[in-house]
């Protein structure tokens, strides 16, 4: 069979894995951009699943332990939203209701029977992205090559997850080679953006952040090497985490550049609060996966760091906002969330200050370095299996291997065939940039006024909300934080306005891509984008970010009348 057969034949199987009976014969039509009320107003769902699927983290597992909702019911029901979610942006992959609605019969006769919970995670829906491994589904990568291989075994995740009690239920569509910051393959095709379809959701884990956007999951499990876990919660108005390397098992995904480690990628939490990260991070930490994953760092889960006694005990904090990073200047709505976020931690009492971008160039340009090295190469060895074309642009109007490379800013541009010893030259500076910017941070000390350095910084996710499919080509705000192996956290704030966010008047530029952006930045173009910030923490400052972000969570959420703010 050709390549093209081989993916008719696996969207045949998708599609038939579908319940016929949660299929809708009237959806909203392709000029309809903003689906976002669409899975309430359907009629596929029961009142009891419209308030199960309403609910955040917290609510549902309180709910499933006290059995007033069972886990047949609560996955029952965040399945059919799915699959609403699934026939407006294509965000889904592998669909097993079957199997889920077993795993979730045993968990509630495991509590009817042992009268507790299993875990802390008990009875919860969990998504996954593509990539994570379940025995006996497959995990394409969004390549074709990949179509037909099915999972021997669970990715490590997936066994610490049942352990503590959840179902996993669906996985989600990525780009190929997961090394896009949108979601488009030669399997699935492009998942959209549910709050304007005519832009980008974002990726690599598009498919997690338009399925959780649309409530069709309480919780999903993305990876970040670059952006990939920030990029789509920005992007679709979701709270996402990206952690530390070696804080969540990674062992037994699929992955790209794998034997690559020096820029690790890193599996994190997807929600539609705070407290769905929260659990999610606490539960898997306890479980200790250190004994499973080799590469997991035995470092327990600690309340004195999420109460933030190392930070003055979560009074007063001080942060550092990054405005820009002196290469290309955020559109009119980042800088107007910015102002927000500042505006609402001085009333609450906190202090700012301006955080100078330091050698962010070069710890850019060593990223594309790094994966430059051999990302073509792996690429291609993949993509030969079946004779698939490497997708070289996430435009709609081609995806052939003629038209000219834009990935991520072309990193393959960047592969010059390094020898060992002159990657050995890049991977030293890296650790040197990493030496260098500690003593940065730790200098602050000296002008925040707590007798600390700056607690946490808050920075842009992009330059721009979710932009039209195709132009997300700057990574620089997300990835940055990758080579650095910050922890960083994305929280919602506001949407792009077309009377608050108008064009401003053009400023000096500091290079042809920031002119790029300002020119093709108008508010009508950007309708109802979601705006973010992320909340960058130092490296396995996972417990003290979160409770750092939900200071300035609730502080905006105090403001919100004044702000403007969609929460």
């Amino acid at each position: 069979m050709t390549w093209k057969e081989v993916v008719s034949e696996k969207q045949k199987r998708q599609l038939a894995s579908i319940p016929q009976e949660w299929t809708l014969a009237d959806l909203p039509s392709k000029d309809h951009l903003d689906v976002t009320a669409f899975p309430d107003s359907c009629g596929l769902l029961t009142p009891t699943e419209l308030e199960i699927t309403r609910s955040e983290v917290d609510s549902l597992l309180s709910r499933l332990a006290n059995g007033e909702w069972t886990s047949v019911e609560v996955t029952t029901a965040f399945y059919k939203r799915a699959i609403i979610a699934h026939q407006l942006t294509n965000c889904l992959t592998e669909i097993f209701v079957e199997k889920a609605l077993a795993k979730a019969a045993e968990r509630d006769a495991y509590l009817k029977e042992a009268g507790k919970v299993l875990g802390p995670l008990h009875g919860l829906p969990v998504s996954l992205k593509d990539q994570i491994n379940i025995k006996g589904t497959e995990s394409t990568m969004g390549y074709v090559s990949w179509i037909g291989t099915f999972a021997e075994r669970n990715a490590v995740l997936v066994d610490v997850l049942e352990s503590l009690g959840a179902v996993p239920f669906v996985k989600t569509n990525v780009p190929q080679t997961l090394m896009w910051g949108e979601t488009f393959n030669n399997v699935f095709g492009r998942t959209y953006n549910p709050h304007n379809r005519s832009l980008t959701s974002g990726g690599s884990s598009g498919g997690e952040g338009a399925l959780i956007a649309l409530r069709g999951s309480p919780l999903g499990i993305g990876s970040d090497i670059g952006g990939s876990i920030r990029i789509p919660s920005s992007f679709c108005g979701t709270y996402g985490l990206r952690p530390s390397h070696g804080r969540v098992p990674y062992a037994g995904c699929v992955n790209s550049m794998e034997g690559q480690d020096s820029i690790m990628s890193v599996l994190g939490p997807l929600s539609n609060s705070l407290s769905g990260l929260k659990h999610f991070m606490k539960a898997v930490v306890d479980a200790k996966p250190w004994y499973r994953d080799a590469l997991v760092i035995p470092k327990a889960w600690s309340e004195e760091e999420y109460k933030l006694v190392n930070h003055g005990n979560g009074k007063s904090l001080c942060f550092g906002i990054l405005w820009d990073d002196r290469s290309v200047v955020p559109n009119p709505p980042i800088i107007r969330g910015l102002e927000m976020t500042k505006k609402a931690l001085l009333v609450a009492g906190h202090k700012v200050v301006d955080w100078e971008p330091f050698k962010h160039d070069a710890l850019s340009r060593t990223s594309y370095e790094i994966w430059g090295a051999g990302c073509d190469e792996d690429y291609r060895v993949v993509a030969q299996i079946s004779g698939e074309p490497i997708i070289s642009t996430m435009r709609p109007e081609g995806n052939s291997e003629t038209v000219k490379s834009e990935h991520n800013g072309d990193i393959s541009a960047h592969n010059g065939g390094l020898s060992a010893y002159q990657l050995w030259q890049v991977q030293k500076q890296k650790r040197n940039l990493r030496q260098e910017y500690l003593e940065y941070w730790q200098a602050t000390e000296k002008s925040t006024g707590t007798g600390r350095p700056v607690d946490a910084i808050i920075a842009p996710v992009a330059p721009y909300a979710a932009p039209p499919h195709g132009l997300n080509r700057i990574t620089d705000y997300t990835r940055i934080w990758n080579v650095l192996d910050y922890t960083a956290l994305v929280i919602p704030v506001s949407k792009v306005d077309e009377y608050l966010d108008v064009k401003k008047p053009p400023h000096r530029f500091y290079s042809d891509r920031d002119r790029k952006n300002f020119d093709q930045y108008n508010p009508e173009t950007f309708r109802n984008a979601p705006v973010a910030v992320q909340i960058v923490g130092r490296t396995l400052e996972e417990e003290a970010v979160i409770g750092m972000a939900e200071i300035v969570d609730a502080a905006l959420r105090a403001t919100k009348s004044q702000s403007g703010s969609f929460l």
